[in-house]
């Protein structure tokens, strides 16, 4: 049979140690935690996750897309000497690795970079593979960098034909369906799948059609870890021909994943099955994830969060210590002329819970002092959001001198509900190095928190009972401002994550002048968004990389 691509002779019936005695395949799923850039650090981890599956009597392991450079590498690809570290790095994870290893790698082909998967045996590269499915959507921008394949990654090992894809490549039908073609009855697929809520259970399931539709095994290692705003659950599996999961790894951890079949046979015993989180536990799981991530990997230690007695702040105060524990977190109450008691003694409340300490830091003198220098600019004019906003800057400047002195990163608790339609201040509440729950819609807040709690209180009942408030005024509540948050959530699922225009939004029920409103809320919000700080994807859509639209636009509905 003629290949598209030609096979490596040095493969061509030898085993490296990937069969057992009766036949049978021992591959392990390495689903690491990598950084982008840091190259000697994520060669030294996918050295020891080598040795580690080596150890275990693995003939084959797997590892994540571009696990070398950490992914996305993003611009970093502009520079030569970052392709060129790269590519030294492989040839020393290649030395060091004993047994059959497919790893993920920045390739160079005269002036043209690929997207690639290496095999590695016996102290060398055998064999690369280039991805022939760039996507570029949504938080990917692939068709930027790199080039696509054109030929099959086909490896042959003592008779039986194996097939090395990455990532978008086993999403496409017609490609598992030539490899078939070729005779492939083992398909790797190396990856680096983004995290959004259910994305797991989707993706396993398509995975599950593969196989089956084919008749083939499939193993599938996903990165795992926080990147920015991105965060990969990991959840490698082992599949067989006939679509049952023979393993998977765990959701957002490290993982080592080993696993037996015989690849011409269509069960296999299961091994090593890690159950899927449900819906409030995974989002919980990737914000937490997401945050540890990109404190620890930018060298942060502790956060700084206003805590003001809200569910918001209650929330990201909860994930914070989850992620960093309790000594690495710290509170600030901010009380003004117009915060409740309650508010107080409710983040007071949340604080002991969580065991961080809580300083309070009264705004009020501040405060008058801006409204006495800004006296006679102001006189004669009806008090307005100004003096609203003022009181918000006064706490982001406080904040910042504590991020300042004490090199704590503040937090900013800001929701997708609030920042969809710009009910937050600009240097005031916007104020952060991250933002946690930016990508949470208000009503998903609530279950996070009552989900938290599902041991015991830690999130104070009376927090989550309240009216949500600002107190930026006397006996202000959000609903002042805004629809109902049931109401406004179900209508920026449409407008914000499903693109829908106003009439369509209309017709699924909305009374028409509220979905309106709405838009141009979201619209005339974007200037705000731009200026704010990152936070963790847990939908399909979220702003930022998913959502790019113009500042300046008069395009509606």
């Amino acid at each position: 049979m003629a290949f598209p691509n030609a096979m490596l002779a040095a493969a061509s019936g030898l085993s490296f140690g990937a069969f057992g005695e009766d036949g049978y395949m021992r591959v392990a799923l390495a689903q690491i935690n990598t950084t982008v850039g840091d190259i000697d650090g994520n060669a030294r981890k996918i050295i020891e996750a080598v040795a580690a599956a080596q150890s275990e009597g693995a003939g084959f392991t797997l590892l994540p897309e571009l696990a070398l450079t950490g992914y996305p590498p993003e611009d970093l690809l502009a520079k030569d000497h970052f392709v060129e570290a790269n590519l030294d790095a492989l040839e020393l994870v290649a030395a060091a690795c004993g047994n059959s290893t497919i790893v993920g790698f920045v390739d160079r082909v005269g002036d043209k970079l690929y997207n690639a998967a290496a095999l590695l045996g016996n102290g060398r590269v055998l064999r690369i593979y280039h991805k022939r499915r760039l996507p570029n959507y949504g938080v990917f921008d692939e068709e930027r960098y790199f080039k696509a394949g054109q030929d099959a990654g086909l490896i042959e090992l003592g008779g039986t034909m194996f097939a090395s894809t990455v990532c978008e490549d086993i999403w496409v039908p017609e490609i598992a369906q030539e490899l078939v073609g070729y005779g492939t009855s083992v398909i790797f697929n190396i990856s680096a799948s983004p995290f959004y809520a259910g994305k797991g259970i989707e993706r396993e399931n398509m995975l599950r059609d593969r196989a089956r539709e084919n008749g083939v095994w499939l193993a599938y290692c996903n990165l795992v870890g926080g990147q920015d705003e991105l965060v990969f659950d990991g959840r490698s599996v082992i599949i067989s021909p006939n679509g049952e999961v023979l393993a998977r790894a765990k959701a957002f951890e490290e993982d080592l994943v080993i696993a037996d079949f015989t690849p011409g046979a269509k069960l296999g015993a299961s091994a090593h099955l890690y159950e899927h989180p449900d819906s409030e536990a995974e989002i919980y799981a990737g914000l937490v994830t997401g945050l540890r991530d990109y404190m620890h990997k930018n060298g942060f230690s502790d956060a700084v969060i206003g805590l003001s007695g809200g569910i918001d702040s209650a929330l990201t105060a909860a994930i914070a210590v989850d992620a960093l524990g309790s000594g690495q977190v710290h509170g600030v109450t901010m009380p003004s002329r117009y915060s409740s008691a309650g508010s107080v003694n409710d983040s007071q409340a949340l604080a002991d819970n969580l065991d961080i300490d809580l300083m309070e830091l009264p705004i009020e003198a501040p405060f008058a002092s801006l409204l006495e220098v800004l006296r006679e600019e102001f006189e004669g004019l009806e008090a307005d959001v100004t003096e609203e906003n003022l009181q918000a800057r006064v706490r982001g400047t406080l904040l910042m001198a504590l991020s300042n002195k004490f090199e704590w990163l503040v937090l900013a608790t800001g929701n997708k509900s609030e920042l969809s339609v710009g009910y937050s201040t600009l240097y005031g509440d916007m104020v952060g190095g991250f933002a946690p729950i930016k990508d949470v819609l208000k009503t998903c807040v609530y279950d996070l928190a009552r989900w938290r709690n599902r041991d015991g209180e830690v999130i104070p009942q009376a927090t989550i009972d309240k009216e949500p408030s600002a107190e930026l005024r006397p006996d202000q509540v959000d609903q002042d401002s805004l629809p109902p948050y049931d109401v406004l959530d179900a209508i920026l699922a449409l407008y914000v994550e499903g693109d829908a225009s106003v009439d369509e939004i209309a017709a699924t029920g909305h009374d028409k002048a509220l979905v309106q409103r709405v838009a141009r809320m979201v619209d005339r919000s974007e200037y705000k968004r731009r200026q704010g700080p990152l936070g963790v994807k847990i939908t399909p859509k979220s702003f930022g990389k998913d959502r790019r639209m113009p500042v300046t636009n008069r395009f509606f509905g």
